[in-house]
């Protein structure tokens, strides 16, 4: 393999509780991976985002890797809906789409709060249910709803190509009244988001969810609208393990369970998402997000970093972020020989 990026959100420390956090890291692998960069200092990459940004670093760095506009300063949510169609194997030639995403409204005292919808545990049967339940409500208002799975849905909307959305991520653990669409069609979809509200508020499905001790699905989330074309391109051979919220260009997906399945497939350039911190980082349990972390190191840093010594890998930048921080190092066989730089988690910490 020449070159693998391995993207990994939410590996940065919160600013807060970065100091707590660094004593109770044991990762030597990723130590090595982050210290002893290509070329010094040109090897590591580091920068900042707005924390009111209506897309995370990560989502924003994907995107823009992937081919696709991802301007911070634009206000918007990257434009994936057209990239998600074409890798769920939805084919649509035509129109401005926009991704759904089935979610749980917290209520609070005096305003609404976005949770993780990775906590929905949504399964098919109940999310067609939903969906069968929403539809009507979309052709109603003259708008065409698609499902990919449980989590992932789609709705064509021409007249809200305006629209500047955020993405359930960067929006998550808010008051959603900032984060809402604006734009021209925001009222006519508030009005059709508070009509799905409405019947899902009535369906016993949300009773039998909290009797099991599930939160209720009770809202949908609007986001990345894209011109039915604009799929992106991007550089990748392949792509493996990347998220429904994620784009990859021109190439091939992938599911890796292990490095040794990634390596086996030979790609010339990959990309690799790591995603499994970000549930804990997103509900802020940092105790589970040392556990993720700690796993990651034995199951993928240190066999990655194996390969790179073995030469099995050219080039291996890795990606960390946090909410509103991104940082790339990048490393090779010869970088790790530089036995004079200490082997170092500081880079973490922001």
């Amino acid at each position: 393999m020449t070159h693998l990026e391995l993207l990994l959100p939410f590996g940065l420390l919160p600013p807060t509780l970065g100091d707590d956090l660094l004593r109770s890291l044991n990762a030597p692998a990723l130590a090595m991976l982050l210290a002893r960069t290509r070329f010094g200092a040109a090897g590591f990459r580091a920068e900042s985002s707005d924390p009111y940004a209506r897309a995370l670093p990560h989502e924003l760095w994907n995107a823009r890797r992937a081919g696709l506009p991802a301007d911070p300063q634009a206000g918007g949510s990257p434009p994936l809906a057209a990239a998600a169609l074409r890798q769920h194997g939805l084919t649509e030639t035509d129109g401005h789409w926009f991704l759904l995403r089935p979610v749980h409204l917290h209520i609070a005292r005096d305003h609404l709060v976005l949770t993780d919808w990775r906590r929905l545990q949504l399964t098919e049967v109940p999310a067609r249910r939903l969906f069968d339940t929403a539809r009507p409500l979309f052709e109603a208002a003259g708008k065409t709803l698609r499902r990919a799975d449980a989590d992932t849905w789609f709705v064509r909307a021409d007249d809200w190509s305006e629209l500047q959305t955020a993405t359930p991520d960067a929006a998550c653990g808010h008051s959603v009244d900032i984060w809402m669409p604006h734009g021209t069609g925001e009222l006519a979809w508030r009005k059709l988001q508070n009509e799905v509200q409405m019947e899902w508020f009535t369906d016993p499905l949300n009773e039998e969810r909290q009797a099991q001790g599930l939160e209720p699905v009770n809202s949908i989330w609007l986001w990345g609208g894209a011109p039915a074309a604009d799929t992106g391109s991007g550089d990748w051979s392949e792509v493996f393990n990347l998220p429904s919220t994620m784009a990859c260009g021109n190439a091939a997906r992938h599911q890796a369970d292990s490095p040794a399945q990634l390596l086996a497939a030979k790609p010339r350039r990959a990309l690799l998402v790591l995603d499994q911190l970000s549930a804990a980082a997103l509900a802020s349990d940092w105790g589970y997000w040392l556990e993720c972390l700690h796993a990651l190191e034995r199951e993928w840093f240190a066999p990655l970093l194996q390969a790179l010594q073995a030469g099995e890998i050219g080039r291996l930048t890795l990606i960390c972020s946090n909410a509103t921080e991104l940082i790339e190092a990048s490393t090779s066989g010869g970088a790790l020989r530089q036995f004079w730089i200490r082997p170092s988690l500081a880079r973490l910490k922001r």
